[in-house]
This record gives structure tokens, C-alpha cells and sequence, in this order.
């Protein structure tokens, strides 16, 4: 890393490093470690705390005078009304480090007066440091970091993340999902946010969504993916989004992109995008499975007679005799109404993508 780096920064990379190891040692007996259940499908495990304590000591050694944020511990150590606040994941994809899926990472940021202004994702897998300072870029160890640069939905890779706590909305998750699916190249779910968020900012990835986060799980990946290039908000693209639970990140064109497709499954979602939404989701519900269902449905559920290759080659021909020379265009489906908050995105050329600063600092 450069030794350059913000001071607070420092501190920040080497209590991740410090996680990082016991979180490696412990992999290489996983079954051995102790897991707790906090809530169905949510796990706690004995380097989840070792490893939180490890970032709350070396961080309060270097600034005794900043408060803390943690997942496990909560608001319990450190400062109580500094206006410099840590907030720690200390092992994001903790499911994934139980089964020994190697996808997890150490999540630290710092919030200065309600703002981050310094971030660290470590991936102790792959040994590999994703930093950022705000105003001074983001980095892959000692590489710049630019978000993608894909402008088409369609061409790009999207990740996100499943529901899976009691109560999580499942039905409109699986809407979202399949209109996403259905508009890019491919989408993954890795299983920890922190790192898919840092996969973003590094453009290995062009986009990310999920509902359900808590701060820690993308208060050090949403500095990343800005210092990157890129824009990370909510479904409507409002850029204020840390306590709202939903979370997307691209750059700039396909984040519009995405605020037009899932816009109007964000709780902040205006009453007629909702109204739409909800007449589009009955209408789903009460159509048939398909158009060979419902002419079953229509005859009795006669089944329909084979068509043979060659009946199928008559036909072709026969249409092809008949066709008039210029078919009328289909009507076109209307876009949805693109927010203002992204609509200068969505208009930009594809080169105009904001401008990242080349120098360290």
C-alpha cells in the first residue's frame, strides 16, 4: 500500500489485517469453530467477536476519543458522542465462512459529522485491500479503481443479494429479480455486501442491489464505489440511503438504468409508481401459466395435436407467400418516467462519466 495513505486510513487497514489473520487462522479448521444462531438463517460465530474485538481495540489504541458502530457489539465501546464514528463488519458473509465458501471480508469505515470519509473492505481469501479516502480515489491494494464501463443493461453484470431472514418480502424480491435478469448479461449473488460493493468500485462487477442492509453492511462500500466513479443510493436513486435498508450501486448510465427498473419497488416510491406496480403484479397473478394453459383451459384440456417438421416447413412457406412486404411495427411499450435525481445520467454521452482525479491525493 502507499505510504501516502490518510493516517486514519492506516489504522484502519491494519486493524482489518489484524481481523483478517484470525479469520484465516480459523478457516483452516472451520468445523471446529463455534456458531451461534441470532435469528433464522443469521449467524454469529466466536470469530465474529474475536475478530470484532481485534478492529475496536487497534482503532480506539490509535483515536481512544471516536465512537464505535459495530454489528455484534453495537454502540457499546468507544466514545459515546464523538463526531467520528467507526463502523465495523467484522466478517461479512458469515454463512458463506461457515460452509468454507470462500467469499467473505472485514468491512471498516469512518463516519465524520454523519459522512464517510474513510473505507476499508479486506478480503483475506485473496489478500487484497480495497481502500478509499473521500476526495483522494479508490484503490485495489496499490491499483486505481475505476468503476465499469458498460452503458447498456443488457451487457452488464449485476450481483445482489437473497432475503433471507423471517419476514423478509420474498414475492417482490423474486419480481425484482426476474426483471433484472431478464434485462442484463447475468446476475450472481456472492453473499456478502461489503465485498460485492468493493466488486463494483473495482469494475469487476457493473452493478449491485439489495434490500434488508444494515450501515455496516455498506457504509465502507458506498465510499469505495463513489471515489470509483460510480453512484450508490436507493431503488429511487436517492443518494441519502444509509438507513434505509435497500441498497443499488453502478455507474452513472446503468444506475439509471436500474432506478428505472426497480424505482418502483422502493418503499420511497411515489403512490402511482406503487399503484402501477401492484395492478402489474395482480395481472401476473390472475393470467394463465401460458398461452398452452389457457387453450387447454378454453377446449377441455384437449391436448393439441403434434405438428410435424414438415407441416411446420408448409406453413413457413405459405406465410412467407402471403406476408404483406412492410409488417406494421409493434407499438412501443412506454419507459418508465426516469427520476430527476438520475435523469442527467441517463443523458449523458457514454465517455461523460464524472471525473476521477488521477493522483493519490
Amino acid at each position: 500500500m502507499s505510504s501516502n495513505l490518510h493516517p486514519m486510513l492506516n489504522v484502519a487497514i491494519k486493524a482489518a489485517r489484524a481481523a483478517g489473520a484470525l479469520i484465516n487462522r480459523a478457516a483452516l479448521d472451520v468445523e471446529a469453530v463455534r456458531v451461534s444462531l441470532k435469528q433464522t438463517n443469521d449467524f454469529v460465530t466466536e470469530v465474529d467477536h474475536a475478530a470484532e474485538t481485534a478492529i475496536i481495540e487497534t482503532l480506539l489504541t490509535a483515536y481512544p476519543g471516536h465512537g464505535i458502530l459495530a454489528e455484534e457489539s453495537g454502540s457499546e465501546h468507544g466514545a459515546k458522542d464523538s463526531e467520528f464514528v467507526w463502523i465495523i463488519d467484522p466478517l461479512d458473509g458469515t454463512t458463506n465462512f461457515i460452509h468454507g465458501f470462500p467469499f467473505y471480508c472485514v468491512s471498516i469505515a469512518l463516519s465524520v459529522r454523519g459522512k464517510i470519509e474513510q473505507a476499508v473492505v479486506y478480503d483475506p481469501n485473496r489478500n487484497d485491500i480495497y481502500s478509499a479516502s473521500k476526495g483522494r480515489g479508490a484503490y485495489l491494494n496499490d491499483r486505481r479503481m475505476r468503476a465499469g464501463k458498460r452503458t447498456r443493461l443488457q451487457e452488464c453484470l449485476i450481483s445482489t443479494g437473497f432475503p433471507y431472514r423471517p419476514g423478509d418480502k420474498l414475492k417482490p424480491y423474486l419480481n425484482m429479480l426476474g426483471e433484472v435478469m431478464s434485462q442484463c448479461a447475468g446476475v450472481r449473488r456472492p453473499g456478502a455486501a461489503a465485498l460485492d460493493l468493493a466488486h463494483v468500485a473495482a469494475g469487476l462487477t457493473d452493478g449491485f442491489f439489495e434490500t434488508g442492509l444494515q450501515p455496516w453492511d455498506v457504509a465502507a462500500g458506498s465510499l469505495l464505489v463513489t471515489e470509483a466513479g460510480g453512484l450508490i443510493g436507493n431503488f429511487t436513486g436517492e443518494a441519502d440511503f444509509m438507513d434505509h435498508g435497500e441498497c443499488m450501486a453502478a455507474n452513472p448510465r446503468v444506475y439509471a438504468q436500474l432506478v428505472g427498473t426497480l424505482g418502483k419497488y422502493s418503499k420511497f416510491a411515489g403512490a402511482g409508481d406503487k399503484a402501477g406496480l401492484r395492478q402489474t403484479l395482480q395481472q401476473s397473478e390472475s393470467a394463465p401459466a401460458s398461452p398452452l394453459a389457457a387453450n387447454a383451459a378454453e377446449n377441455g384440456a384437449a391436448a393439441a395435436p403434434k405438428t410435424t417438421l414438415k407441416a411446420k416447413r408448409i406453413k413457413a412457406a405459405d406465410a412467407a407467400q402471403t406476408a404483406p412486404a412492410s409488417a406494421a411495427a409493434p407499438a412501443a411499450v412506454p419507459a418508465p418516467a426516469m427520476p430527476a435525481a438520475v435523469a442527467a445520467a441517463e443523458l449523458q454521452p457514454d465517455a461523460a462519466l464524472p471525473a476521477v482525479p488521477d493522483a493519490p491525493f
